[in-house]
C-alpha cells in the first residue's frame, strides 16, 4: 500500500473520531444517550522481504460506553424512589386535609361540645339549644366533607392505576418494536449494533421502571424479554403483552391490575406481586394510609353518633318525652363479591359503637361454616348455620369467646364458595347527619327522680337515680316505694324488694327476688340497681323511712342530669374503640397521617439522593463530558491535520520522483 493510501485511512480514520465527537457534543443534552467512540483496528501489514510494513489503520466500529450493572443499578434506585415519592405525594394530600388544629374537625368537636355545656347549665333555653343543633349541623358538615376530600382522593388513585397500566402498555409496545428494529439493523451482514436505537431501548426500560419495577433478562440475540409481577411476560422478542384495569372482584368500586392472557383473557393480579415504581405507591398507599384514614375517621364518627344518641335516649327533652336519636347513625358499607349466587344476602348492624374497630372485614361460606374475618390482624371467628335468616351469626373465636367488634352479622341464601366484604366505617364519615331540627328533643333531662319524703325521721339519703340501656325496655310508668323495717329483735334494718333488682354493699353484689327481704347496712351505704335504674343509698333510716323512685314529670324543664352525661362523653376514653375518646382518636388519626408523610418525605429524600448518587456514576462512565469532548476535537483535529501532511509528503515524494523522470 503507499504512503498516500495510509495517510487516507487515517485521514478517514480521524473524520470518524470528529463526527463521533460532534455526535457525543450535540447530544450531551439528549435523554439516555451514551457518550460513544470509534473502536480502531491495523491494517493487515504487508511483507516486504525485509519485514513486514504498516498499511495503515481500519475503522472496526463506532460502539457506545455502556455498563449494565450501572444501568441496572439506576433502574432499581428509579423504581423505588418512583414507589416512595407517589406514596408520599398522595399521603401529603391526607395530611394537608386532616392536620389544621383551627379549622378541621377538632375544632368542630370542641366548638360542639362548648355549646353542649352551655344548655346544660340552663336547660329551658331555646336559644342556646338552638345553637347546639347548630353547632353539630357544622361538626357533621366537616366529617362529610373530610370524607368527601378522601373518597376523591380514591377516586384519583383509581384513575392513576388506570393511566399507569396505559403508560406501561405503551412502553411495552416500544421496546417490542425496538427489539425488531435491532434485530433488522444486526441483520444487515455488517454485525454492528445500533447505537441510537440502543439507547431508545435502554430510556423506554428506565421510563417503564419508573412505573412499575419489572426484570429484563437479554437474550442470545441481543433481545430484551420483560417480565413483571409474580413473572408475568410483558415483552418477549418483538411481541408487546398488555396489562389493564378490571374492578375488584371484592370490592367492585375498586380497580385492580390485571394481565391480558394471549387469548384476552384478563387475570387479576395480586398487589402485593406488584413492586416498585408508581404503580406500587399507588396501590400501598390505598390499601394502607388512605383506607386507615378512612376507615378511622368513620371510626369516630360512628362512635360519636352511636354513642352520644344512645345516651340522648336515656333521657328525657324539653316536651317530657323520652330521647331519641341525636344523630343519624351510618350503617355499614356491604359489598357482594362478584362470583357469588344470585340469592346469597348478608347484612350488618351495629350493637355497641363504641367498640367498632376501624378494620375492614369479610365473611366467607364453605358450605358449612361462616368465617369472619378482620383485615387488619388476620383474626378469625366462625359460626354455623343460624336457626332464622334473621338471627345474628353466633361468630365465635378458637377459644370460644364471642366476637366482640360492635356489630352482629345476619345472612340468607349463601352456598359454599360465597362471600361478603363489610366495611362497618368506611362511609360513615360521609353519611353521618343531624337526626333533629327541634333544639327542644335535645334530652337534657333525667327520666326518673329518687328521692325520700320529709316525714322521714331518720338520716337517710338517696342521690336522684340513673338509668341504663335496659330501662328503656321497660320505662317506668309510676312511682316505686320502698320502706325500711326494722326487726325487732336483731335492730336489722331491711326493705321488701318491689321487683328484681340487685345490691351493691361493700363491692359485693347480690340478686334478689321480687318479695325477698333485702338487708342495708347502714355503715356501708349501698347501691339498688333495680329495671335498668339505679339509686345509691348512704346514712341510717329509722324504722317505716321510705324512698320513692318516680317518673320525672316535672323536671323536664330544669333537670340537666343526662346532659351533664352527653357533656361527659367528650372526655370518656372507653368510646371510640373502647380506648379513646372522640378528640384523642382524631388526634391519634391526625399523628399517623403526620408521621407517616414525615416518614415517607425524609425515606422519599434518602432514595433520590441513592438515585442521584447511581445516576453520578453511571454518567461519569456514559455520559457525555463536554471539557473531554472539547479535548477529543483538538486531537482528532490535529490528527486529521497530520494524516493531510502524510498525504502532502507523499504527493511532494511522487512530484520529485516525476521531475526526476523528465
Amino acid at each position: 500500500m503507499s504512503l498516500i493510501n495510509i495517510g487516507m485511512s487515517g485521514l478517514n480514520a480521524s473524520q470518524f473520531a470528529l463526527n463521533t465527537t460532534g455526535n457525543n457534543i450535540s447530544n450531551s443534552g439528549t435523554a439516555g444517550y451514551n457518550r460513544q467512540i470509534v473502536d480502531y483496528t491495523q491494517a493487515d501489514s504487508q511483507f516486504a522481504g525485509v519485514g513486514y510494513v504498516g498499511q495503515g489503520v481500519l475503522v472496526s466500529d463506532v460502539s457506545r460506553v455502556y455498563d449494565q450493572f450501572l444501568s441496572n443499578q439506576v433502574n432499581q434506585a428509579q423504581t423505588q424512589y418512583s414507589q416512595l415519592n407517589t406514596y408520599y405525594q398522595q399521603i401529603s394530600q391526607v395530611n394537608n386535609a386532616l392536620g389544621s388544629s383551627t379549622t378541621g374537625l377538632s375544632a368542630s368537636m370542641s366548638t360542639f361540645f362548648t355549646n353542649l355545656q352551655t344548655i346544660v347549665t340552663a336547660p329551658n333555653n331555646s336559644a342556646t339549644r338552638a345553637t347546639v343543633i347548630s353547632s353539630a349541623q357544622t361538626l357533621t358538615s366537616m366529617f362529610q366533607s373530610l370524607s368527601g376530600t378522601l373518597s376523591s382522593l380514591r377516586a384519583s388513585v383509581n384513575g392513576n392505576i388506570t393511566q399507569a397500566t396505559t403508560q406501561i402498555n405503551t412502553y411495552a409496545k416500544q421496546i417490542a418494536s425496538l427489539n425488531d428494529a435491532i434485530l433488522q439493523a444486526q441483520g444487515n451482514g455488517t454485525h454492528t449494533m445500533p447505537n441510537d436505537l440502543l439507547d431508545q431501548r435502554d430510556q423506554a426500560v428506565a421510563s417503564l421502571n419508573a412505573i412499575v419495577q419489572t426484570n429484563v433478562v437479554k437474550d442470545t440475540n441481543g433481545s430484551y424479554n420483560v417480565f413483571v409481577g409474580n413473572g408475568q411476560s410483558l415483552v418477549s422478542g418483538n411481541s408487546a403483552y398488555q396489562m389493564t384495569t378490571v374492578p375488584s372482584t371484592s370490592d367492585p368500586s375498586q380497580m385492580t391490575v390485571a394481565y391480558v392472557t394471549g387469548n384476552g383473557t384478563k387475570v387479576a393480579i395480586p398487589e402485593s406481586s406488584i413492586t416498585g415504581g408508581s404503580l406500587a405507591g399507588l396501590l400501598s398507599f390505598r390499601s394502607g394510609a388512605l383506607t386507615q384514614a378512612q376507615n378511622s375517621l368513620g371510626q369516630i364518627a360512628m362512635s360519636l353518633a352511636g354513642t352520644f344518641n344512645a345516651q340522648n335516649q336515656l333521657g328525657m327533652d324539653l316536651y317530657g318525652q323520652m330521647g331519641g336519636n341525636f344523630f343519624t347513625v351510618p350503617n355499614p358499607t356491604i359489598i357482594a363479591n362478584t362470583g357469588n349466587s344470585n340469592a346469597a344476602t348478608l347484612n350488618a348492624s351495629i350493637t355497641d359503637a363504641s367498640k367498632v374497630t376501624a378494620s375492614d372485614y369479610s365473611v366467607s361460606f364453605d358450605g358449612t361454616t361462616y368465617t369472619l374475618t378482620r383485615q387488619t390482624d388476620g383474626a378469625k371467628w366462625t359460626a354455623g348455620a343460624p336457626a332464622t335468616p334473621s338471627t345474628p351469626l353466633n361468630f365465635q373465636d378458637a377459644g370460644g369467646a364471642a366476637f366482640g367488634d360492635g356489630f352482629s352479622v345476619t345472612t340468607s341464601g349463601m352456598v359454599a364458595g360465597d362471600s361478603f366484604a363489610i366495611q362497618p366505617t368506611r362511609n360513615a364519615a360521609q353519611n353521618i347527619g343531624v337526626a333533629i331540627t327541634d333544639p327542644g328533643k335535645i334530652a337534657l333531662a333525667a327520666p326518673i327522680l329518687a328521692s325520700t319524703p320529709s316525714t322521714n325521721s331518720g338520716s337517710l339519703k338517696v342521690d336522684q337515680g340513673s338509668v341504663d340501656a335496659s330501662y328503656l325496655s321497660n320505662v317506668l310508668s309510676a312511682p316505686v316505694n320502698f320502706t325500711f323495717s326494722k326487726d325487732a329483735v336483731t335492730g336489722a334494718l331491711t326493705l321488701v324488694a318491689p321487683s328484681p333488682m340487685t345490691v351493691t354493699a361493700n363491692g359485693v353484689t347480690t340478686s334478689y327476688a321480687a318479695g325477698a327481704t333485702v338487708p342495708y347496712n347502714a355503715a356501708t351505704g349501698a347501691k339498688i340497681t333495680m329495671s335498668g335504674m339505679t339509686v345509691n343509698l348512704s346514712g341510717t333510716p329509722s324504722n317505716g323511712d321510705t324512698f320513692t323512685i318516680s317518673p320525672n314529670t316535672s323536671g323536664a324543664v330544669t333537670d340537666n342530669r343526662n346532659g351533664l352525661a352527653l357533656s361527659a362523653l367528650q372526655n370518656d376514653t372507653t368510646k371510640v374503640g373502647g380506648t379513646q375518646s372522640y378528640a384523642t382518636a382524631y388526634a391519634s388519626l391526625v399523628s399517623f397521617v403526620g408521621s407517616t408523610t414525615n416518614t415517607y418525605k425524609s425515606t422519599s429524600a434518602a432514595q433520590q439522593t441513592l438515585l442521584q448518587q447511581t445516576q453520578t456514576a453511571q454518567q461519569s462512565n456514559s455520559g457525555v463530558n463536554l471539557d473531554e469532548e472539547a479535548a477529543n476535537l483538538i486531537k482528532y483535529q490535529q490528527l486529521y491535520q497530520a494524516n493531510s501532511k502524510v498525504i502532502q509528503t507523499a504527493s511532494t515524494l511522487f512530484s520529485t520522483i516525476l521531475q526526476i523522470v523528465n
